[in-house]
């Protein structure tokens, strides 16, 4: 038996930057993996896509050669290398993380990990044999995997989930993608550009369905351009392979229809892993671990994480709870989450990014809202990348001047969101912002346009746009 401070089990982007914060707080830390440290967003998910979508970026302005004063003939573009580049990404990164938990003493443990008590936990190792640790503290951080469809089998060869979509170095000719959140509208985004008919299958009545409104038709008016299919409103009824391909049968409010292609993607969301852990006492809600502020779960030394949590299924938040668990374990300062406030990134073209309510849900929550957006039609530097579709639109109470929300769209937004992260984190106002120079010719001024919006004073608008 080992004995250590912390155990923490999964080696996600919560689990490792848990680790990584203990060691830095003085305390002596073991990691289980059972796979890859960097958990799916390193090696199947987050890293590995933005490398595709940086391959898709590229394609799609070569395609635009003849804007920018070029031409280019027998241009051919090889998804199979595209897909071998973001598997070098992902793996520079993960090997990256190894060396994080060498340097800071965190002992790796390769195998999988059940919690047997809030003290213990067993580790079936991967090379064989078991291995029990002794410890003060647990940080559950095993994530989550793909949700699929009840009576929809997903073989990995036809029927996909992102997991075996990310590895597929074969060009789908055709596909139908189940789920217009941010998963399904990235793959519909590159394999696309690629050449593949996309159709997109969304039970709810639009294109990312979470994100306010105007943003939803911006990026629909987008993919339909590129003849990307939007079926909104829409159910899956089965799903059938062949062997050429899948025939999806579908019902909306045109009734029901088959669509064929050659595979389909599920994508719906992700489930937690979180088997095993109620028959040791753990609270669930729904297979969601319940935690507290300090990512306490109801068992005295024992945390939770992440996707597992169920509090918002994005790495960079999983990352935040890391931290606020191995500070709350250490007895030092740490924050609350606010876990609306957190940015939301979709990185489709044209790219969405936000924080907060929508306008609609502010005005259901009673607010008087004031509202600033500003497009990127009349600023330079889109101009300039022949990028400007899409807008900023803040969301403010009109009471207090505070954010209640922030909506993006357009040209590299999910690097302009962290400036309106900030406002609102430190409860600075829209006027704040405006009066706050931003540098000329940035894609950034839009927000500063919209801020200035928001009292109807926007610079590069006539008066009553």
């Amino acid at each position: 038996m080992s004995t250590c401070d912390v155990t923490v089990i999964g080696g996600g982007p919560g689990g490792y930057v848990a680790a990584i914060r203990a060691a830095q707080l003085g305390l002596e830390v073991a990691l289980v993996e059972r796979e890859n440290l960097g958990g799916v967003c390193l090696n199947w998910g987050c890293i590995p896509t933005k490398a595709l979508l940086r391959n898709a970026e590229v394609i799609s302005l070569l395609r635009e050669g003849k804007t920018f004063g070029f031409t280019l003939t027998g241009f051919e573009a090889d998804f199979g290398a595209a897909v071998d580049r973001s598997r070098k990404v992902s793996e520079r990164l993960v090997k990256g993380v190894g060396l994080l938990m060498r340097k800071y003493g965190v002992e790796v443990i390769e195998g999988r990990g059940a919690l047997v008590s809030p003290t213990t936990v067993e580790v079936s190792l991967n090379e064989g044999g078991a291995r029990t640790l002794d410890t003060r503290h647990v940080i559950v951080a095993t994530g989550g995997r793909a949700r699929t469809i009840p009576g929809i089998e997903v073989d990995g060869e036809r029927v996909l989930t992102y997991r075996e979509a990310i590895l597929l170095r074969d060009l789908p000719a055709s596909a139908v993608i189940v789920g217009a959140g941010p998963i399904g509208m990235e793959f519909a985004h590159v394999w696309a550009t690629y050449g593949a008919e996309v159709t997109v299958v969304e039970m709810l009545d639009r294109a990312l369905p979470l994100e306010d409104e105007e943003v939803s038709a911006e990026v629909a008016r987008a993919f339909k351009r590129r003849k990307v299919g939007l079926l909104t409103s829409t159910r899956v009824q089965g799903i059938e392979t062949t062997p050429d391909g899948v025939r999806v049968r579908v019902a909306g409010q045109e009734g029901e229809r088959t669509l064929e292609a050659e595979r389909a993607l599920i994508a719906i969301g992700v489930r937690p892993n979180s088997e095993g852990l109620e028959q040791v006492g753990v609270e669930l809600d729904r297979g969601y671990v319940v935690v507290d502020e300090g990512m306490r779960t109801n068992l005295p030394g024992v945390y939770a994480i992440g996707d597992v949590t169920g509090k918002l299924a994005l790495a960079h938040v999983a990352s935040a709870q890391g931290i606020v668990a191995a500070e709350t374990i250490a007895g030092v300062e740490t924050v609350t989450l606010d876990y609306e406030a957190m940015p939301r990134c979709t990185y489709c073209q044209p790219q969405v990014s936000s924080l907060g309510v929508t306008e609609a849900q502010a005005l259901e929550r009673g607010y008087e809202v004031r509202v600033g957006k500003f497009p990127f039609r009349p600023n330079g530097k889109a101009l300039g990348l022949g990028e400007y579709d899409g807008f900023v639109k803040i969301v403010a109470d009109a009471a207090s001047g505070e954010i209640l929300g922030a909506h993006l769209v357009g040209p590299e937004v999910t690097e302009l969101l962290p400036e309106l992260v900030l406002a609102r984190r430190c409860e600075l106002t829209p006027e704040e912002i405006a009066r706050t120079v931003h540098a000329h010719p940035t894609l950034s001024e839009v927000v500063m346009e919209a801020a200035h919006a928001v009292s109807g004073q926007a610079i590069h608008l006539p008066p009553g746009s």
